[in-house]
């Protein structure tokens, strides 16, 4: 299958302080570009009560979203603020457009919807010997169907808002972990800030539970023996790290110290 290109700077829309992406093709293009897989937080209806796979949008965490501004891929956009602007700017030609579109949709769901029940229906008569007498053509009603996006007839913004992203003090390490290859996600699973993955999650195994430190903060060494002995016990290197001066910037030289429980 093609994948789509992504040209240009694209939209992280930000909504109640949190990150967020609604386009499958930027979603795919990350992860496949730039290792950044995110987590998808919103529901599928065929299988409400999964847990392992979701569907959009995907929330990204702080620190991705600041890797993809900086890196020049993404700029942040203020969703609420964009739709209150747009919302007054629109006619009653743009809703009329906005009306066919979402019949058109509607309509198109509604027949394949009865194609595939006619051709169930077609087998089922087939199985039991019988035929199909006197069938009437029925009129198809588009279905009522809710959009994934308000884009049309929302517009977004042509000038991006300036980009304001606050990281934890972490960041560093996680920059220098993304920066030597990692797939890094959200480690609050195994009392940690991330696992570090060698690869595609989809195809690995994470190999360290990561936590990032200021360079001269105190660690009390039961953290230490309890992440080693956790991160042990789940086959994993438990992971300390910082970075000077106790800066935000990837290219500063950072350090990063991995401990694992062994037996006498």
């Amino acid at each position: 299958m093609a994948q789509s290109a992504v040209e240009g700077p694209f939209p992280i829309f930000k909504t109640a302080g949190r990150y967020l992406l609604f386009d499958i093709n930027v979603i795919s293009f990350i992860r496949r570009e730039h290792h950044i897989c995110g987590v998808l937080v919103g529901n599928i209806p065929q299988a409400a009560q999964q847990t392992v796979f979701s569907g959009i949008p995907m929330e990204l965490m702080p620190e991705e979203a600041k890797w993809l501004v900086d890196h020049g891929k993404a700029f942040i956009a203020d969703d609420v603020k964009n739709h209150q602007q747009m919302l007054t700017g629109l006619d009653t030609r743009m809703l009329q457009e906005y009306s066919a579109m979402l019949e058109r949709d509607g309509l198109e769901a509604a027949e394949i919807q009865k194609s595939y029940l006619d051709e169930k229906k077609k087998a089922y008569l087939k199985k039991v010997g019988s035929t199909e007498d006197g069938q009437q053509t029925e009129v198809v009603q588009p279905m009522q169907v809710t959009p994934t996006s308000s884009y049309p007839p929302l517009r977004l913004q042509e000038r991006p808002q300036p980009n304001q992203i606050e990281v934890p003090k972490s960041y560093p390490v996680f920059a220098h972990l993304h920066a030597n290859g990692y797939f890094m996600g959200p480690g609050l699973r195994f009392g940690c800030q991330y696992v570090a993955y060698p690869g595609d999650p989809l195809r690995y195994h994470s190999h360290f539970l990561v936590t990032g430190q200021e360079w001269d903060e105190e660690i009390d060494l039961l953290d230490i023996v309890g992440g080693g002995r956790l991160g042990t016990g789940v086959k994993k290197g438990y992971m300390v790290g910082g970075a000077p001066c106790n800066g935000t910037n990837e290219d500063e030289h950072v350090r990063v110290f991995s401990f694992e429980w062994a037996a006498m």
